[in-house]
């Protein structure tokens, strides 16, 4: 039997010398400081043992050609099987009142509107409220709003508030600081900047009341203040929103049921959320972003793990309650355990984004862009995401989300052709590439942007570009790709990151396939045939012409390849069996959990 188990499994078992190894190899590359009692037992995290045995046998990799895949699941099983050396868990199991979340990625900057993350995002939705919140239907719902009423030309529009809503620092919410906050998202997101563009007036009536006069009529308003899709207009108390909204604020005081706690956070390892007294969830079921938002929780800490192995572990031992995004390598492990529950974050998925910066040589060219977007596979990408099983993605020509009702492959032939490498070697010789770097941002510590940040450079240096490849994490990711500089003076070429399916259904939430240049999306796009069919949907009366918008999108954005899908996919969330109220959605719905 012994010599059918796992090469992992063999190295770890065989000698006392191996295990002894494992400790000590840590230790030696300064990563962790233990020490171990003379019978070389003790009490011990889980968690650590995982993550020196990943170490070590990272280390080994390179001499024994271990699969990398393999490696995650070993170190993540020998992190909760070695309880013949592992005593108390060195992290505390969390009370009823206190969650211990993991999240995807580092919150490493904390503001909702400067950047698009969706980490920040997911975490913003504690601390700030909206006016209006989507539900599971993508309907919006009244949030702070108690009453709108729309003038019969659909040209002003007036907004009262609820009674009682309070920041954080006891101040009341006013009219004021709604105004300032509309003002600083719409100066940055793509529905806001659309009525920006027809606003006459906007301005506070007293200090519950506020009015909007636009020039022509919109019929959008309550989706563009209730969106899920990044920037969301969060309100923040006017001083904070006056911030100009190319710069991060430097205060973070919102009116939502959780407050942040400044001084306990530490980018790359914590952030907490303590529970907001005053705060008056609407006295309705919670839904998506509207309805009630309870919360359960005294305080809720989001534990950074970058580490998949060591994540695993810690969910396995009770020393976390809830994953974000599991790996699907790691999927089956936890499905073993009869702690653990395991679903499908998401139905409506993901879209990959190979995104490209239009304003620099050599993706200025639209010829090179064209020769990138022939030579990719979306299958590798797929598989580098979330492995075998197909059931959790698609090949999709698009950049809609499949299975919905506008969703359309108009005009999308070279990616259904799959990769055509040297008609598209052919492409970029024509092109006149002239051997520019492409500055390739590749975030490591997310699972999603590294497994393509791998096939992206491989498919760009067989297809003849010299590759600069920046391994980074994804916070630095989100801060370099605001730059317009050139690739060599800290700007960038390429990034990856995906589109969640909730916003990529309609456009209202689409912010990557929009392309009206210094307004767009990073990168910076220019393609009007493209705003062309924007206008046009937001002008739709009917299905059959929504359809048609969005069929002309497509074609239009596949044409001048204003970024490449590289496919559909799922992906998983876990979490521990004594929580309850968890539900699928864009993102990690914290009201209404509860825990034994």
């Amino acid at each position: 039997m012994f010599s059918m188990a796992p090469l992992w499994y063999k190295l770890a078992v065989s000698s006392r010398f191996f295990l002894l190894r494992c400790w000590q190899m840590p230790q030696r590359l300064g990563l962790v400081s233990v020490k171990l009692s003379s019978s070389g037992s003790g009490s011990f995290c889980g968690t650590v043992i995982a993550f020196k045995i990943l170490h070590v046998l990272i280390y080994l990799e390179s001499y024994m050609k271990l699969n990398r895949r393999d490696l995650l699941k070993g170190a993540a099983g020998l992190g909760v099987a070695a309880t013949g050396v592992v005593g108390a868990p060195a992290f505390s199991q969390s009370s009823s009142k206190v969650l211990k979340f993991v999240p995807q990625a580092n919150l490493a900057n904390f503001d909702p509107i400067w950047g698009t993350q969706y980490v920040v995002r997911n975490a913003s939705q504690l601390v700030w409220d909206t006016l209006y919140g989507i539900d599971n239907k993508l309907q919006p719902k009244r949030q702070m709003v108690e009453s709108e009423e729309m003038s019969a030309d659909g040209l002003t529009w007036t907004f009262k508030l609820r009674p009682g809503l309070k920041f954080h620092d006891g101040s009341p919410v006013r009219a004021v600081d709604c105004v300032a906050s509309i003002t600083r998202w719409s100066a940055r997101d793509p529905m806001g900047l659309m009525i920006k563009a027809i606003q006459k007036e906007l301005v506070a009536v007293n200090d519950t009341t506020f009015k909007w006069v636009l020039s022509k009529p919109y019929p959008k308003m309550l989706f563009a203040l209730g969106k899920v899709g990044t920037p969301i207009c969060f309100i923040m108390p006017e001083r904070i929103a006056k911030t100009d909204p190319f710069k991060q604020i430097e205060e973070y005081v919102g009116s939502g049921p959780m407050r942040f706690a400044r001084n306990e956070w530490k980018p790359g390892a914590l952030a907490v959320f303590e529970r907001f007294a005053d705060y008056q969830p609407r006295n309705e079921p919670t839904n998506w972003m509207s309805g009630g938002k309870v919360i359960h929780f005294d305080r809720i800490e989001w534990i950074i793990m970058p580490d998949p192995a060591t994540a695993s572990a810690a969910l396995q031992s009770g020393e976390i309650d809830w994953w974000e995004t599991p790996l699907p390598d790691l999927i089956p492990l936890l499905r073993r355990n009869r702690n653990i529950e395991v679903d499908i974050a998401d139905p409506l998925g993901n879209i990959g984004s190979f995104r490209l910066n239009h304003i620099h040589p050599p993706f200025d060219n639209v010829k090179v862009r064209r020769a990138v977007q022939m030579a990719i596979s979306q299958e590798d990408y797929m598989r580098a995401i979330v492995g075998s099983d197909t059931k959790l993605w698609k090949k999709s020509a698009s950049f809609f989300t499949p299975d919905t009702p506008l969703y359309t492959e108009a005009g999308g032939e070279v990616l259904k052709k799959g990769p055509q490498m040297e008609a598209a070697k052919k492409l970029l010789a024509e092109s006149g590439y002239k051997g520019q770097p492409v500055t390739c941002l590749v975030a490591q510590d997310q699972a999603i942007t590294k497994g393509m940040g791998e096939i992206t450079a491989d498919v760009l240096k067989r297809l003849g570009m010299n590759v600069d490849f920046v391994a980074t994490d994804w916070g630095t990711v989100g801060q370099r790709r605001a730059s317009k500089n050139e690739p060599g003076k800290g700007g960038w070429g390429m990034f990856h990151t995906w589109h969640a399916g909730a916003d990529a259904a309609t456009l209202a939430g689409n912010v990557g396939v929009r392309a009206n240049g210094d307004k767009a999306w990073f990168g910076w796009p220019n393609v009007p045939a493209v705003e062309k069919g924007v206008d046009a949907w937001f002008d739709a009366s009917t299905l059959e012409a929504e359809k048609k918008s969005f069929e002309d999108i497509n074609k239009a954005a596949m044409e001048e390849v204003v970024y490449i899908p590289t496919g559909f996919f799922l992906s998983y969330q876990a979490w521990r069996k004594n929580l309850s109220g968890i539900t699928s959605g864009p993102l990690p719905w914290f009201t209404g959990v509860k825990k034994a």
